[in-house]
């Protein structure tokens, strides 16, 4: 019985560790990037701080509710879906940067216009094409643009995930 709990509190450390990297990366993103540098979010960037903050919503559940295997097994895919579509989303965001400058395009309405006056479908096809700011690097941190960081914190956020699913529940039978 003391490896059940010892196995569960390692879950929950592995939660706590993915709510606090997705909280700070959160404040990091509006605090520093947003309100210090006075760099606007772009649509992919706000969908990728959308998807970070349902990680940190599920990792937040995961460590309050603290469930045996069958329910962390849940809570990990869930998350590793949610990282998933964040790499896939910063991939295409990193393949959007790498094209050259087109000056005939085109700054596209922003996310907010778009959420009240398009249908959804459209607002998703919006996000997934890109716009043309989506194509500029304003900042860099160690040489890694702001995508490139952000699929770094995905791929970590996923680790935390595969982690978790790889664990292994042992029964003793008395």
């Amino acid at each position: 019985m003391n490896y059940l709990d010892n196995s569960r509190s390692r879950y929950r450390s592995l939660n706590f560790i993915g709510l606090a990297t997705c909280v700070s990366a959160l404040l990091f993103a509006v605090i520093f990037i947003e309100q210090r540098l006075g760099l606007p979010p772009g649509p992919l960037c706000i969908a990728s701080r959308l998807i970070v903050l349902a990680l940190a919503c599920v990792f937040f559940l995961a460590w309050a509710h603290n469930p045996r295997q069958f329910g962390q097994r849940c809570y990990a895919t869930l998350g590793g879906l949610l990282s998933i579509t964040g790499i896939g989303l910063n991939l295409r965001h990193i393949w959007l940067q790498s094209l050259p400058a087109d000056p005939t395009t085109e700054c596209g309405p922003g996310l907010k216009y778009l959420l009240q006056n398009v249908p959804l479908q459209e607002v998703l096809s919006t996000l997934i094409n890109g716009s043309s700011e989506c194509t500029d690097t304003h900042w860099t941190l160690i040489g890694l643009t702001q995508p490139q960081q952000t699929l770094l914190l995905f791929l970590f956020l996923s680790l935390i995930g595969f982690i978790q699913l790889r664990k292994r529940h042992r029964r003793y039978f008395r």
